[in-house]
């Protein structure tokens, strides 16, 4: 324990390992950390938005994060596609690697892919992601050391209003202590989140910053829209009245008036008189609000998503759909490998100082979406290089396609209307395979020949062969050799130039009748007449002998 070094954050601020295992920015009703916001975003106006934005530029975010809460939470159209850029990156696997390749590095690597396999971790780095919006986020790791080991017992979204940013850069990230005091974040106690829709300081780089002036005149394009369709269709109302009328009189005209609209009701003094004057011109207009607050949301989607396609009804033309996620896909990546090194800087990298000491290197966490693989092109691609001599371990085949080797009392499955072979056994002096060395292997094609050697393979051991017959197969073998030799290297040369199994079996055939030599014809002549006397003189004995 004397010996331990010191460890410090990326800041130069030293670790506490007391303050690690105690919550340090959980909300307090009446305190500093409230957790009730404020609503700056009713009754909204430019001239409001512009002192909101100052003031966060000048180091005072507050009403600009609940500015951005409440965008987030009044238009649909911004919920929708900030959740989805949000939960396509928290939903995709994280894997870890290793950081080198002895015993310590695996174990490392296991400890961390283990707690990631945790139900609350998507909703984690959910919460994580929200720098998205309002340019950072901050997370509280919950330390456990009940068990006499480091590890994060949770992680826990904390309300960016209470933390501040140094004055003198407006980037180095502080917290707001039960006084109110700005403080400096303990170390290895936070995971501080920035993702950047812009270059800049924190305050101006999250999409809420680019969609609150949208936001506001969508709002403004709303409102009217609302008094619009609450009025459309209905005559304008005009109340009129003649010389001498009071004040009494004509306050009872206006209420009829404002009423009749609502309550189809209303009574006047015999004296006073309505009129309902038709709009006759407002059919052109009608949509007008519909096509505005959609151009707006369009909008909108460049900014979160960067294209419209996925979000919108109208592609914009042939082959844009694709394109379009193609740009999706890129935004995607990008924040993967943000959050990766996020987590692998504030969470990764503390726990394993904490579990471990300082290490020359760490495992890594990895957010990269999978794509699928085409199957079928790569078994058309591997299929033919086999056949022409590849070597490709099973394993990795079998690994490809998500599959296990079949265990050797497994049922196999077989190609259609091929019938499973005899299960045999392997006798003393097989070959090697499994098989028994009945099996014939013609022109030495066992596999444990070697390349070049010709001899003819029989169907038993010489041992094994009954001894009248025994010279003469092995005779036949050895002068039968060198033709057979001369006629496999030109099957080579026919497999090696063959672009496929089709090429080769029609050139095997073209050339069949030609590839017997003279000297194999002449050794298999002699060869069958002189089995058929041996048998025959071996039939005459056994009949003499009977």
């Amino acid at each position: 324990m004397a010996n331990r070094p010191q460890l410090v954050d990326q800041y130069g601020r030293a670790v506490k390992r007391a303050e690690l295992t105690r919550e340090v920015a959980a909300p307090t009703i009446g305190g500093v950390r409230s957790p009730i916001t404020g609503y700056p975003g009713d009754g909204l106006t430019p001239d409001r938005l512009a002192v909101i934005l100052r003031e966060a530029d000048a180091g005072d975010p507050i009403r600009y994060l609940e500015l951005a809460e409440t965008i987030e939470e009044r238009d649909l159209h911004y919920a929708g596609v900030l959740g989805t850029r949000k939960r396509s990156v928290s939903q995709i696997e994280i894997t870890v690697q290793e950081g080198g390749e002895s015993q310590h590095d695996l174990d490392m690597a296991k400890m961390v892919r283990t707690w990631l396999d945790r139900d609350e971790l998507s909703d984690e780095t959910f919460d994580i992601l929200d720098a998205m919006g309002k340019g950072y986020s901050f997370t509280e790791i919950i330390w456990d050391t009940s068990s006499l080991q480091w590890q994060p017992a949770r992680l826990e979204y904390r309300d960016p209003r209470w933390f501040r940013f140094a004055r003198h850069d407006l980037a180095t990230p502080m917290m707001i202590d039960d006084s109110g005091q700005d403080v400096a974040l303990p170390a290895y106690k936070f995971i501080f989140a920035r993702l950047k829709a812009k270059s800049g300081i924190a305050l101006r780089s999250g999409l809420a910053r680019l969609a609150t002036w949208n936001w506001m005149f969508k709002a403004y394009t709303q409102r009217d829209w609302a008094i619009f369709t609450q009025t459309y269709g209905q005559p304008i109302r005009v109340g009129k009245y003649g010389p001498g009328t009071d004040a009494k009189e004509r306050d009872t005209l206006f209420r009829a008036v404002a009423n009749i609209g609502g309550d189809c009701a209303a009574i006047i003094p015999e004296s006073m008189m309505i009129e309902f004057v038709e709009a006759k011109s407002i059919g052109s207009s009608t949509d007008h609000y519909e096509r505005r607050s959609d151009w707006l949301d369009k909008q909108m989607s460049k900014a979160v998503l960067g294209q419209t396609a996925t979000t919108d009804a109208e592609t914009g033309g042939l082959g844009s759909g694709k394109e379009h996620r193609e740009v999706q896909q890129d935004i995607e990546a990008a924040d993967c490998k943000a959050l990766a090194a996020i987590l692998n800087r504030d969470l990764v990298r503390p726990w394993i100082d904490l579990e471990y000491g300082p290490q020359t290197a760490y495992p890594r966490i990895v957010i990269k979406r999978q794509e699928p693989e085409d199957l079928k092109a790569f078994s058309d691609a591997v299929g033919p290089l086999i056949d022409r001599g590849l070597r490709v371990a099973t394993s990795e085949v079998l690994e490809k396609f998500g599959l296990s080797d079949a265990a050797k009392d497994a049922e196999i499955l077989r190609p259609k209307g091929e019938t499973p072979a005899p299960a045999q056994t392997q006798p003393p002096g097989g070959d090697g395979m499994g098989r028994e060395s009945a099996i014939k292997y013609p022109f030495n094609t066992r596999p444990d020949a070697p390349r070049g050697s010709a001899a003819l393979q029989t169907e038993t051991p010489s041992e094994s062969r009954s001894e009248p017959l025994a010279p003469a197969t092995d005779r036949l073998a050895r002068e039968a050799a060198p033709e057979i030799e001369t006629m496999l290297e030109q099957i080579e040369v026919m497999l090696e130039t063959a672009g496929s199994l089709e090429e080769a079996r029609e050139m095997l055939m073209t050339a069949w009748p030609d590839l017997a030599t003279d000297g194999l014809v002449s050794v298999m002549t002699d060869a069958f007449f002189a089995a058929y006397a041996g048998g025959r003189a071996l039939i005459e004995d056994e009949a003499a002998d009977g």
